[in-house]
């Protein structure tokens, strides 16, 4: 099989994945519940804080990850064309 054609096999598969679901949102919120609890263990691990603080906190890791992953992605692309910062 050619790229091309596992390319139109990936995206035809999508598709039909999302084609019946009503709440898109619902399918990953699992996925996206332990992404978070991630960030929640990172900032209280022993489970002091209250629970809006962890969640404030929380959001912030995440942020902050998130971020770090961009300014890598910058400076490999920056790196890849022989640019300098």
């Amino acid at each position: 099989m050619t790229p091309a054609q596992r390319s139109t096999r990936a995206r035809l598969g999508a598709h039909a994945r999302w084609a019946g679901e009503s709440d898109p949102k619902a399918a990953t919120a699992p996925a996206r519940r332990g992404f978070m609890a991630r960030f929640e263990r990172e900032v209280d691990p022993d489970g002091l804080l209250t629970a809006d603080e962890r969640a404030r906190r929380a959001k912030h890791a995440q942020t902050a990850h998130m971020t770090r992953l961009a300014l890598r992605s910058s400076q490999a692309r920056a790196a890849k064309t022989g640019a300098t910062a």
